[in-house]
């Protein structure tokens, strides 16, 4: 299995703090304005939900590997839930490169698989170099044309 770089673990304890700093002021304002309890309540809440967020970070870096089989896009990942799944490049309808803001800031992109029959996106592989993610959705996307059933006529 490939692994993801070691940098997504940044873009994701960046996105982790985000949401611990807004939850903590949220728990701060209600201890503030309703409970009374402590001023300490809504800061405490946010450092001990940013720990338990860099614990599940690194398990879930740990758990992230994708491949390319014969046949089919594997990925695993998961630290609660252990998920496996398999794109067959039969089922491939088109692939994109995605780089938000925080991913070009930390030097990442993102490659995103697109199936026949689903609405959105199936897979998602995040953590990437750029030219990795660029060289993945090439190869996906010659994977997908060569596995193309021959027209009957």
């Amino acid at each position: 299995m490939n692994a993801l770089q070691s940098r997504v673990r940044v873009r994701w304890g960046i996105v982790a703090l985000v949401v611990a700093a807004v939850l903590g002021a949220v728990v701060y304002a209600i201890d503030r304005f309703v409970l009374d309890f402590s001023p300490l309540l809504g800061p405490g809440f946010a450092v001990v939900l940013a720990l338990l967020a860099a614990a599940y970070i690194q398990a879930l870096y740990r758990s992230w590997g994708y491949r390319l089989d014969d046949d089919a896009l594997e990925l695993e990942r998961g630290v609660v839930t252990n998920v496996e799944t398999a794109v067959p490049y039969v089922r491939v309808q088109h692939v994109d490169t995605q780089r938000g803001p925080l991913d070009r800031l930390l030097g990442l992109g993102q490659v995103v698989v697109y199936t026949a029959g689903s609405r959105g996106a199936d897979v998602t592989i995040p953590g990437l170099k750029p030219d990795q993610a660029r060289d993945l959705r090439n190869r996906l996307r010659d994977l997908a044309i060569e596995s193309e059933p021959e027209d009957g006529v």
